[in-house]
């Protein structure tokens, strides 16, 4: 088991994305891999989780097109 890792952003906090973000199949009404936020696009934390098998932080960002997707710390940065 892995140890629980403490999360770096917060509830609240602007961020953008450091890569393209495509749906993974967690959108079943939008096709599978189409783009749900380009790289550089900026959003606020509204939720963060923990991933239950890696103990990893989950952050549940919505981006300015009302769109809420489940981003890892390596896929953000704050603003």
């Amino acid at each position: 088991m892995f140890e629980p890792r403490s999360p770096k952003f917060q509830w609240g906090q602007r961020v953008k994305t450091l890569i393209e973000l495509r749906n993974d199949g967690g959108y079943p009404d939008v096709p599978e891999d189409a783009l749900l936020a380009a790289e550089g696009t900026t959003g606020e934390i509204v939720q963060v989780g923990m991933h239950t098998d890696s103990n990893t932080p989950i952050y549940l960002v919505e981006f300015t097109e009302r769109l809420v997707v489940g981003c890892l710390e390596e896929e953000i940065e704050p603003v």
